[in-house]
């Protein structure tokens, strides 16, 4: 989860290219499921890993453009635990209410 500058969606102009290209790099490694910012205001973004630990998601991060020219104030990785969808970690039995 990223904590975005007030004036994101101005200043990632000139690097959204290469964030979109470090993403796709992260997707074909298998650890990036979903990245996206929060629309109405843009000030939050979230990015779903998948993997056994922190470590591609904190990878990630450290190298990160936006994270590393300052349009990120703040990020933490949280771990999610998913039991219902089609992909859910931990999928909960049909009988559970």
């Amino acid at each position: 989860m990223y904590d975005l500058v007030d004036d994101y969606v101005e200043r990632r102009v000139p690097l959204r290219g290469a964030h979109i290209a470090h993403a796709r790099q992260a997707i074909a490694r298998g650890e990036l499921v979903l990245g996206g910012a929060l629309a109405n205001p843009p000030d939050r973004a979230i990015l779903l890993f998948t993997g056994d630990s922190p470590n591609a998601a904190e990878a990630f991060a450290a190298v990160d453009p936006y994270v590393v020219n300052g349009l990120v104030k703040k990020w933490q990785v949280r771990e999610w635990t998913t039991v219902v969808g089609a992909d859910a970690a931990v999928p909960l039995p049909a009988d559970i209410a």
